[in-house]
């Protein structure tokens, strides 16, 4: 149905967001979810035709000028931000584009069920657990599991999603984590491999080869499907960086898309303004 308010637009219903998603796949091509930090991002890539636009606090860092990674630290309220994101920035300029709103579902401050209410009632279509533990690893990670600040928190957060009728598209790193939030409700599952390569500030050293992503990818996507057959499969991160990186897992895997963040927005900014600050530069003035 359409939005009561505007006929048109978000929010949409956990079961339209589904159906807009299966109408891109029936059109034979690939699903296309992207992170905004900003207003102008939002706008540009609905024109370019993403089928989801997701808004998380890394996106203000990475707009800053900042890693992404900042969007997993202590450095401002995470669900504050992703919010205020979308209230002011992203759902005023958006017109037709399903936009998904990040939570931190371990915040411990936040009911999550009152939290995600508020979430709905602002218009976001879905919900997406960014900040995640899924990428915290090692004795870091085994510490927040047991100290209450855990990644069940954020399968928690899902299955209260699909109760309120929220769409929800999730990261996961493990099949663990896939089987995990499949069972919960989860309409999508992206497999996260590692921080973004490339631009000025993705990672080098701290990434993995474009096969062992796929091979991380179709583990993450059997564990899913051996749950449900209905979830959408999507790949991110680490060396799947350009369109025909995402092609490749599409190729080698049961991904049916790729969701971008720095990816799209950083690397968009960085490589377009530094060439067109160059030719401005390159200007010749008359002789004096």
């Amino acid at each position: 149905m359409p939005n009561p308010w505007t006929g048109t637009g978000n929010p949409y219903t956990r079961e339209e967001v589904v159906a807009r998603l299966r109408a891109t796949l029936d059109r034979g091509e690939s699903i296309l979810a992207a992170g905004a930090g900003i207003g102008i991002s939002a706008k540009f890539l609905e024109q370019g035709g993403a089928d989801l636009i997701i808004i998380y606090n890394s996106g203000r860092f990475r707009m800053a000028g900042h890693g992404s990674t900042a969007g997993l630290m202590a450095y401002s309220d995470a669900n504050a931000v992703a919010m205020e994101i979308g209230e002011y920035e992203v759902l005023p300029i958006v017109k037709e584009t399903p936009v998904i709103c990040g939570v931190h579902a371990s915040d411990p401050r936040r009911r999550m069920w009152h939290w995600l209410g508020k979430v709905k009632e602002m218009g976001f279509s879905g919900v997406n657990n960014f900040p995640t533990h899924a990428i915290v690893d090692g004795n870091f990670r085994q510490v927040l599991e047991e100290t209450g600040m855990s990644f069940s928190h954020e399968v928690e957060m899902v299955a209260l999603a699909s109760q309120m009728d929220l769409f929800s598209i999730v990261y996961v790193a493990t099949a663990e984590e896939s089987e995990a939030m499949a069972k919960a409700g989860a309409d999508a599952i992206i497999a996260h491999v590692g921080t973004t390569i490339g631009g000025s500030i993705g990672v080098t050293d701290a990434s993995c080869t474009i096969e062992d992503a796929a091979k991380r990818t179709q583990e993450v996507c059997d564990a899913a499907k051996s749950v449900r057959d209905d979830i959408f499969l999507l790949s991110h991160g680490g060396p799947i960086c350009g369109p025909d990186d995402a092609a490749y897992i599409n190729q080698h895997t049961d991904a049916v898309g790729f969701v971008g963040a720095s990816s799209l927005e950083r690397i968009a900014f960085e490589q377009s303004l530094l060439k067109l600050t160059r030719e401005f530069k390159q200007i010749p003035v008359r002789s004096r």
